[in-house]
């Protein structure tokens, strides 16, 4: 199935080439153009209403924890105030005099910038004389202070520090409580915090000045440029958001990995010498406390509804933003970004009218399932690879629009077959009435009717319709072969002729690339005006019918149909391939599995066509034909529907020896009469034997076929078969989804792969295609031979 499914693509994908990307677009039904459309503006309108946030942000939240892992950013050290820290030291918070030789020690090391997170607006004895001491005589040294707001006064920063070495330490939460944003600036107001400047901002700004890198563009309005990059700020819509506070001067945190973002030391280990002078040598040393017991912790993505999943130390958020900033700028790191809204909203819209099209296009459910499936993960993969860009984009959004608008297409689709099987029905019964009045016509210009072969030679043909009628008519012009029809249709070559007409393979010079058609030339029996006006209704009642089952994968499309100087044309879809006859040799034994696939491939299209109260009333190997292009059996010849019905009237009859059932000699064809045509050529298959020479054994007692001995054949598919071809149709199943259930039902593994070798069963006639075609009694009987043509 998934094979097939790949070649039914490669086939739609080269009709796209073929007709180009307008064309395909055509093809689309107004009504998925404007499902897809409802669905985007249904989406986008919850979108700007917050509804879809929360699922955006655990996708986004998803793609951000499967990135790649990075390597620990080297210009950064984080020193930790841990647990075992705080009891050595014996409390907390620290004491003064812990955190200053702290700070001389690491200024022995000659660091570039030395953060501090760690909040000392209070003193902290013993030991504070020498921390302030340490304060006004650092210039690497950067101290925090906390922002108020309207239920925090806020913390004051160190009373000794510059001005200029002071930064805010706020983080900003998302309404879920994750940190996702970077706060670089903000508006202090009447606070105890007086700085702009965020923590992070201030280390990496004195960091880049080493590197002779300084803050570009720091006015209202502008956007902040270090170096080469330029650092756009988010709004209250940005990416997945809608309505969040945006205010300061905020970009999107793009994380460098779960928790190790640089080197990380404890307390302890400066304080006994532990460490190496280059681990702190021209880096960033971040000092926070790490201890849980302090609940200086924050859920971010990587730990959100994550069992087990430690929350990530607020210095070490800092060490992120800090790390971003620095590799956006040196090592050229992207920064997330995001499209515009209109940029969103066309990504959107693709993914519905995508969805919508491929449930227009496979409507086979597996089919479908794999299709959407592959869309979604598409979907998936483009918004990953993306991310790892540095690209924001939408992923729930363009998924729920290509389900709904799919869903809405499934939905629109049921009824508009409904409304056509309903539209089929009522032609067929049309056809009905025509084909009696063409017959009575037909009988009061010919009185009898006789048994005559095909032969070229004959100047008189008896031409037995598809759809039953027969009558006296001369051959076509020969040079109707090199005219071009309708002009457009360009005849190449004769593909066959017969009792109906002629059949042509033509070129639609109107089409670009010029692509190959089927042109069947109808022959009306009598051209006088009355006859010609039934006959007219008769082909355009069956046209409609072709170009209803025609939407069908495994049924010729019907192109076009036309009358052109009294006479009636079909254009149909060209299915370059072989006929199922060709597989069928008189020597071979086909596998088990072989017979299971074939039964399959045209069950499917006959539950389509009896849907549609259709019978095909023909099914034998010449009229299917295994397509070149995708290895599918395709069903053709449909000149001989009829509508099903209930009644006991007898119709006009037309069916191939050995493959109709004995129902359909009498006239009353039945769906199930398909099913017994189709149980035939599966015994053929297994048998190696023409149906003419199997139904010459019938049990005497049940009149069904006594044919087991002629097949190695396991029981479940010998007795799926042997109710296929039961004489009285009662007693055969009733529908092509009964069989393709029980089909479905047999185990793969115990299904035969061999195919056998016999020696070649003697005719006395030629068994290839010898059609019977009868009317209303036994009596006016006519049999044709019509010859077997590759492609159609």
């Amino acid at each position: 199935m998934l094979a097939k499914f790949s070649l039914n693509f490669r086939n739609w994908l080269s009709r796209w080439r073929a007709d180009g990307f307008a064309g395909a677009v055509v093809r689309v039904p107004v009504s998925v153009l404007l499902a897809s459309a409802g669905v985007t503006g249904i989406l986008l309108g919850l979108r700007q209403m917050g509804v879809l946030q929360p699922m955006e942000l655990w996708a986004y939240d998803h793609l951000l924890r499967n990135r790649p892992p990075e390597a620990p950013d080297p210009r950064l050290l984080v020193v930790e105030v841990t647990e075992q820290d705080i009891q050595r030291v014996g409390r907390f918070p620290l004491p003064d005099a812990t955190l200053a030789t702290l700070l001389e020690k690491l200024q022995q090391y000659q660091p570039r910038v030395i953060g501090l997170d760690i909040y000392r607006d209070l003193p902290m004895e013993p030991g504070h004389q020498s921390l302030k001491s340490v304060f006004a005589t650092s210039d690497r040294l950067i101290a925090i202070c906390k922002l108020s707001d309207a239920s925090d006064p806020g913390v004051a920063p160190p009373s000794t520090v510059k001005p200029e070495q002071i930064s805010f330490s706020d983080l900003v939460l998302d309404p879920d409580g994750l940190v996702r944003r970077a706060l670089l600036f903000a508006q202090p107001g009447e606070s105890k915090c007086p700085t702009p400047f965020s923590f992070s901002f201030q280390l990496t700004r004195k960091y880049l000045e080493k590197e002779g890198i300084l803050p570009i563009n720091q006015k209202p309005g502008e956007y902040l440029k270090l170096g080469n990059q330029v650092f756009r700020p988010i709004t209250s819509n940005s990416g997945s958001y809608q309505g969040i506070d945006a205010r300061g001067y905020q970009i999107l945190l793009n994380y460098r990995s779960t928790s190790y973002v640089a080197r990380q030391v404890t307390l302890g280990q400066i304080l006994d010498n532990q460490i190496k002078p280059e681990w702190v040598r021209d880096r960033i040393v971040l000092i926070g406390t790490t201890a849980p017991s302090v609940r200086d912790t924050f859920n971010t993505p990587y730990n959100a509804l994550r069992r087990g999943s430690r929350k990530m130390p607020g210095v070490v958020v800092h060490a992120q933003i800090v790390s971003q900033m620095l590799s956006a700028v040196l090592d050229k790191r992207p920064l997330l970004g995001y499209w515009d809204w209109w940029g969103e909203a066309l990504w959107v819209w693709g993914f519905s009218l995508v969805g919508g099209f491929v449930a227009w296009k496979l409507r086979h459910p597996l089919r479908l399932g794999l299709a959407m499936a592959a869309t979604l993960g598409s979907l998936t993969l483009v918004c990953y690879g993306l991310l790892i860009a540095g690209v924001w984009i939408p992923l729930v959004p363009p998924a729920l629009a290509a389900i709904a608008t799919g869903g809405a297409a499934i939905v629109t689709i049921a009824y508009q077959m409904q409304q056509q099987q309903e539209k089929v029905s009522e032609l067929a019964q049309q056809q009905e009435l025509t084909i009696e009045q063409l017959t009575t016509l037909l009988k009061e210009g010919t009185k009898t009717l006789a048994t005559e072969n095909w032969s070229e030679e004959k100047t008189r043909t008896m031409a037995t319709s598809e759809d039953g009628a027969s009558s006296w008519v001369s051959p076509p012009p020969p040079s109707l072969a090199t005219l071009s029809l309708d002009g457009r249709y360009k005849i190449t070559r004769v593909l066959g002729q017969g009792g109906f007409g002629q059949t042509f393979l033509a070129e639609d010079t109107k089409r670009p690339g010029h692509p190959t058609c089927v042109v069947k030339y109808l022959m009306p029996a009598r051209q006088d005006a009355k006859f010609l006006t039934v006959a007219r209704r008769l082909f355009e009642t069956e046209a409609k019918i072709l170009e209803a089952l025609g939407q069908h994968s495994q049924i010729p499309q019907l192109l076009a149909y036309f009358e052109e100087n009294q006479q009636f044309y079909l254009v149909e879809q060209y299915i370059e391939g072989e006929p199922l006859s060709e597989e069928l040799k008189a020597d071979m034994r086909m596998s088990e599995v072989q017979v299971v696939e074939i039964l399959k491939d045209v069950l499917q299209a006959l539950a389509f066509i009896h849907k549609h109260h259709v019978i095909h009333r023909d099914i034998k190997p010449s009229n299917i034909i295994r397509s070149k292009q995708d290895g599918l059996l395709v069903l053709i010849d449909f000149g001989a529907v009829k509508q099903m019905q209930e009644t006991e009237d007898q119709t006009i009859a037309i069916g191939t020896r050995g493959y109709a059932p004995p129902e359909q000699f009498h006239g009353r064809p039945r769906p199930n009469s398909d099913i017994y045509a189709l149980g035939m050529i599966g015994i053929q298959a297994l048998t190696g034997i023409s149906p003419q020479h199997l139904i010459e054994e019938r049990d005497q007692k049940t009149d069904n076929l006594v044919w087991r001995h002629l097949a190695n054949v396991g029981d479940e598919l010998a007795a799926i078969l042997a109710k296929m071809v039961e004489y009285h149709g009662s007693d055969r199943y009733q529908s092509a989804s009964e069989v393709l259930e029980d089909l479905n039902r047999i185990d793969p593994t115990t299904l035969s792969s061999r195919v056998e070798d016999l020696r070649k069963v003697p005719t006395d006639f030629d068994s290839d295609a010898d059609t019977l075609h009868l009317s209303d009694t036994a009596e006016d009987a006519t049999i044709k031979v019509d010859p077997e043509q590759q492609g159609y």
